[in-house]
């Protein structure tokens, strides 16, 4: 992309206005820029046809839409794909697709790198970067082969949504607005680990569902998975989490990632148990994977299913996720680690 020129994809329809009536244009051809983005995902200027040529030609000096291919992919046996995308910061950030049936899930980065450290990621281990902006979180959207068939969007890739805050509001803004994607808030999941301040104004300036990263009911052990449990202890966070409504509309969970024999426990359960109440939420178990360098339990399919069964009878709906893209790794962190490598030793 060309550094001198602004960006017009992560700019909201009144922020589009208000930039062609700088360049002398009557403000509702923002409109019309709006809906060639949003609606017609187009990747050049030229394309938005309905613009007068002098129009074209005078914001083509100032702008681009700023669309970005993926340069890399894997493609599971499953179905899933991994996508690299270059960002606007410098590097890389990893996007992957899951179908299942009618149903299309994309997971999106925030950042490349992460300040949260948690023990079990490999993003973590990258350091933090820098944050991606708006346009950069959008582009792992309009620019993915697959676009037509999303239903879903979760912020569980590459990142902290809390940390970049200002970013994540403005990309979810667009993708909810009439005049963005026009989506509704139910299709759109961002998930945390928790960051005091940061989770408050989550939960009062947007409606769409939050997960939050437990992975232990335990201070002590969720401090030595998680670092962040020193910020925001997971007891503020569902002390937080029950001032909220999550009966009608928005929707709230709990991810948890079993380490076998380590946080899976029916004494964890019950401190689960103690920790959600009065939440209407769901735990979503998820398997651990080994990943390189990391020295902790992968889980056992039995003790997960004796958890589950627990938390149920005990009045917590819970369910265990379903692997997907294993055979590329499609944990977040492995393929933007292995091509970061590859970068510096060439």
């Amino acid at each position: 992309m060309d550094n001198a020129k602004r960006v017009l994809m992560g700019m909201t329809a009144a922020e589009l206005k208000a930039a062609v009536r700088e360049l002398g244009m009557p403000a509702f051809r923002g409109g019309q820029i709006a809906r060639w983005l949003y609606q017609q995902h187009v990747v050049t200027i030229d394309e938005m046809t309905n613009l007068s040529k002098a129009d074209r030609e005078l914001l083509k000096q100032h702008f681009e839409v700023g669309a970005m291919a993926p340069i890399d992919c894997q493609r599971s046996q499953d179905g899933t794909v991994k996508y690299l995308f270059p960002v606007s910061v410098g590097g890389c950030v990893e996007t992957v697709f899951i179908p299942d049936g009618e149903r299309g899930t994309l997971c999106v980065s925030c950042q490349v790198g992460c300040k949260m450290n948690c023990l079990f990621c490999q993003t973590g281990k990258q350091g933090w970067e820098g944050d991606l902006t708006a346009a950069d979180i959008l582009n792992q959207i309009y620019a993915l082969p697959e676009r037509e068939l999303l239903t879903n969007i979760v912020f569980m890739g590459q990142g902290e949504p809390m940390d970049n805050l200002d970013a994540v509001l403005r990309a979810t803004e667009i993708l909810t607005a009439d005049d963005g994607y026009a989506w509704s808030p139910k299709r759109i999941t961002v998930s945390s680990v928790g960051l005091k301040g940061k989770l408050k104004r989550f939960l009062d300036e947007s409606q769409c569902h939050v997960a939050i990263s437990m992975h232990s009911p335990l201070h002590e052990q969720r401090q030595s998975l998680m670092p962040a449990e020193r910020q925001m202890s997971i007891r503020e966070v569902t002390d937080l989490l029950r001032q909220y409504d999550f009966t009608h509309q928005r929707r709230c969970s709990f991810e948890y990632i079993c380490f076998g024999g380590l946080n899976d426990t029916l004494a964890h359960g019950r401190e689960i148990v103690k920790l959600v109440e009065g939440i209407e939420c769901r735990v979503n178990l998820i398997r651990f994977h080994p990943i390189p360098g990391v020295d902790l339990p992968g889980a056992d399919e039995q003790r997960m299913e004796r958890l589950r069964d627990f938390l149920t009878r005990h009045g917590v709906f819970a369910t265990i996720r379903a692997s997907r893209g294993q055979d590329i790794f499609a944990a977040c962190g492995l393929l933007s680690t292995a091509h970061k490598g590859a970068a510096d030793n060439s």
